[in-house]
């Protein structure tokens, strides 16, 4: 699939460290790597401000739609309309839906339909493929 963004591995990779991601960050954008729980810089982040795609810089979650769901990662209720693809998933032996950026193809976490009203989802997303800027 043709995305708006598209880089080599090398370039992800340079992008990433000019950036100064974190070290998981390549691994989980452009390999769907899972942080673990807990361990994330944003799991526990409630700054006024919106969330980004670390890779591109699209916006994908304003920081009102988080809460806490206690899973580990930063969750988010709404994503910004069109800012994400949705994905069937069958590694693991489960099925889920991934969610990656849709104008890069980032791999950000997983969207589960256990989630707060009114949308009733649950963006469960690796902190490792987000950016966050303050309001």
């Amino acid at each position: 699939m043709t995305r708006p963004v598209e880089k080599t591995d090398a370039e992800w990779r340079a992008l990433l460290a000019e950036k100064g991601a974190e070290p998981a960050a390549y691994q989980v954008t452009r390999h769907a790597a899972t942080e673990r729980p807990y361990t994330g810089k944003y799991e526990q982040h409630w700054a006024d401000g919106s969330y980004h795609c670390v890779c591109c810089g699209a916006k994908l979650f304003d920081s009102g739609t988080k809460f806490d769901a206690g899973c580990g990662w930063p969750s988010f209720s709404q994503a910004v309309p069109g800012a994400i693809e949705e994905i069937v998933d069958r590694s693991h032996g489960m099925v889920r839906t991934e969610t990656v950026c849709t104008n890069c193809g980032a791999h950000l976490g997983h969207v589960f339909p256990d989630g707060p009203a009114p949308t009733g989802l649950r963006y469960c997303m690796n902190s490792a493929s987000l950016q966050f800027e303050d309001k």
